[in-house]
């Protein structure tokens, strides 16, 4: 099986769980693969954008639901917990939209969003615009990162199609790996404050 019939087949369903799971990594892998046509690039937005949404739901109605569950109140009572409920307070409309784009915070701010008293409608509201233009950025930059890579994929042709999996799953780690850097380096800024 050739990656391009994996990609054809699962490519946009990898991204919609890549996106729910850990976003910017499989945004970026998405306009990757879009630019080397293993997988259209508004299909990739799509995927991604509806992923990311989808799991930003299930957090808030875990934190709407089960706002006195031990669960809940653990990821409230954190440290990112307490700067969401800070900051949401004074600007709850932009925190809510921004929130995808607050690195570290995403799912601790869905949680405690849906432990307030702000409605669900306007939520989903911005939060599935905040997922687009996010989908959007990021692939955009994924695109314009394999539009560079296309040399090295060119000279790559010839060979099996697993290396350019191993290529993407590198650049997916590496990725994974930076973000995982700054978030510990946030956090211990936090902890110093």
């Amino acid at each position: 099986m050739t990656l391009e019939h994996l990609v054809a087949n699962y490519g946009s369903f990898g991204l919609f769980v890549g996106a729910s799971l850990e976003g910017e990594a499989s945004a970026m892998l998405g306009g990757i693969l879009s630019h080397q046509h293993l997988i259209e690039f508004w299909p990739a937005i799509i995927a991604l954008a509806l992923g990311s949404f989808l799991a930003d739901q299930v957090f808030f109605l875990l934190g709407h639901g089960w706002r006195n569950s031990a669960i809940v109140r653990s990821v409230q009572g954190s440290a990112a917990g307490g700067r969401v409920l800070t900051t949401f307070n004074a600007h709850p409309n932009v925190f809510a939209f921004s929130l995808r784009f607050l690195y570290g915070l995403r799912m601790a701010g869905a949680v405690t969003i849906g432990t307030t008293d702000y409605p669900w409608p306007r939520f989903i509201l911005l939060n599935a615009l905040s997922a687009l233009i996010w989908a959007l950025a990021w692939v955009t930059l994924g695109y314009l990162f394999g539009q560079a890579l296309a040399p090295l994929f060119e000279r790559l042709s010839g060979y099996s199609h697993f290396i350019w999996a191993g290529i993407a799953a590198a650049l997916c780690i590496a990725a994974v790996a930076v973000m995982a850097s700054r978030r510990r380096r946030a956090q211990r800024l936090t902890t110093r404050d």
